[in-house]
């Protein structure tokens, strides 16, 4: 009977303390919906992280505004509900879907926009665009703070059309538009986007080199660089700068002159750039510039997407790292991107393709200085936009018997005589173990250097080779985790691994006082 009453008495106790609970978890979750006052996020089906999934260039002139003056902080607010009304209107062109356009556009301008989706749905057509830059001109602020007026001049549009999704057009164009925004629910919403005449802009001349710097890259002699203890992580957390000091001094004694580098995209922080990555490549500029050594900047290493709603992201990160570096005297060339063209089967070359045509645009758009190239991965890609390159760049890691043959074809088949050819990156590894069935050797690289060698100085033909230092671990994200991809790599440098010369070394030394 008594343990009955107990049993009865805990029963009721952990009842009325769980009926509290819920009751307490039931005003807090009120409490709390009534303080979000809706979170656009929530609403917004695209899982839009407001500006940082979209971010062009847009510079204001708000130099002429009738009625209140412009608060920075309202402009600000404006702009990121502007871009992102764009950003839905771009995803509704390429889904035919209306997910997110209520949040950026008032039921009025929805109406518009609707008609365009079911004519394409109708029509089983898509777009793929992103806007580029804007140049809003702020015309109107109301007095009240709810309404603005501007014209958005020149926005440069990439577009690629789509019937049953597949793409049959692409275009780079230029429109204007008369624009009015309402502030509804604390938020800004396009009441008003019309396309208004746009005065087009005088088509630039393609860059030319200077002799000064048409000289410096046919002397390049040099070599692509990784420190031996940390390979594909330069600018990590052993980052050192007596290392890299050390390295360039044996650089320069071997009597080269150049040396190529590498950003990896997502590891500089993406379109976030990271300042203390940034002062680690400009340490390593300064130690370069010491040692009298020009650098290549390789400015997209491991990044692969290329896709348009990416495109605003990677000109974000190329203008940071461009701005930042581009006044130092030790830079002698841009590379865009490493061997793009093996990403043309996987990617789609078209994606590919325009990816990198706007990127040249963009490099030199914030640093017209300084030489712009790609790091193709054969002479037959190499042949891509070589007209618009300031000078051609190429790896050859094939039979060595067909490498004049291929560098006289890539010679003839570009459109500028004149126009430098670098061999960008080659080498031969010295392994020789399990893995390749002991095919290898040091004498081997030494016999393949000793030939190479000959032919590029017969062809007067610039380079950089792979590498100065054999490396003792790979990382997985280089080539893989198959050993017989990893042990190779390991064994491409002119230098072991204790920082001995191999055989290659002397094939490779440009001041024969340093052998």
């Amino acid at each position: 009977m008594n343990w009955n009453r107990l049993l009865i008495r805990c029963f009721l106790i952990i009842t009325f303390l769980g009926v509290n609970a819920l009751i307490l978890f039931g005003i807090s979750s009120v409490w709390s919906y009534l303080n979000t006052g809706a979170e656009r996020s929530s609403r917004l089906h695209l899982n839009l992280e407001e500006v940082r999934t979209y971010l062009p260039k847009v510079e204001w002139d708000t130099s002429r505004v009738e009625g209140r003056p412009m608060e920075p902080l309202t402009l600000a607010a404006i702009e990121r509900d502007y871009l992102n009304g764009w950003y839905v209107k771009n995803n509704s062109l390429l889904t035919n879907k209306r997910f997110g356009l209520s949040d950026y556009f008032t039921d009025s301008a929805r109406v518009k926009v609707n008609r365009i989706l079911d004519f394409n749905l109708e029509q089983q057509a898509s777009f793929r665009q992103t806007t580029l830059n804007h140049f809003p001109k702020l015309d109107f602020y109301s007095a009240d703070g709810t309404q603005v007026y501007f014209t958005d001049h020149n926005v440069d549009i990439y577009q690629e059309s789509l019937v049953n999704n597949q793409p049959v057009l692409e275009a780079k164009k230029k429109e204007s538009y008369n624009v009015i925004m309402l502030l509804e629910d604390g938020f800004w919403r396009i009441r008003h986007f019309t396309k208004r005449e746009n005065k087009p802009e005088p088509e630039k001349p393609l860059s030319k080199l200077s002799d000064s710097i048409k000289s410096l890259v046919k002397d390049i002699k040099g070599l692509n660089y990784y420190p031996k203890d940390t390979p594909w992580d330069v600018f990590g957390k052993k980052y050192s700068d007596s290392i890299i000091s050390k390295d360039f001094g044996l650089i320069k004694e071997m009597g080269l002159n150049t040396i190529r580098i590498f950003i990896p995209y997502e590891d500089f922080g993406a379109a976030f750039v990271d300042g203390k990555k940034i002062d680690k490549v400009k340490s390593l500029l300064d130690k370069a510039y010491e040692n009298e050594l020009k650098v290549v900047v390789t400015l997209f290493d491991f990044y692969g997407n290329y896709d348009v709603f990416d495109w605003t992201l990677t000109h974000r990160h190329v203008e940071h790292v461009v701005l930042a570096l581009k006044d130092h005297k030790a830079i002698l060339a841009w590379d865009i991107k490493n061997e793009p063209d093996l990403d043309f089967e996987s990617r789609g070359k078209e994606m590919v393709m325009a990816w990198l045509d706007q990127m040249v645009d963009e490099v030199r758009k914030w640093d017209g200085k300084h030489p712009v190239t790609i790091g193709w991965a054969t002479p037959e890609g190499a042949l891509n936009l070589n007209e618009k390159l300031d000078f051609i760049s190429f790896h050859y890691y094939r039979e060595l018997k067909d490498f004049e043959e291929a560098y006289i074809q890539l010679e003839e088949g570009i459109n500028d005589p004149e126009k430098p050819i670098v061999l960008q990156e080659y080498g031969l590894s010295s392994y020789g173990g399990l893995w390749n069935f002991y095919r290898g050797s040091e004498e081997d690289q030494a016999n393949y250097y000793k030939e190479i060698q000959g032919i590029l100085e017969d062809h007067n033909i610039p380079f950089l080779f792979w590498t100065l230092y054999d490396f003792s671990q790979v990382p997985n994200a280089v080539v893989g985790r198959l050993p017989w991809r990893k042990k190779p790599q390991q064994f491409y440098g002119c230098y072991d691994t204790e920082g001995k010369p191999k055989p290659a070394t002397k094939y490779l030394i440009q001041n024969k006082k340093a052998e």
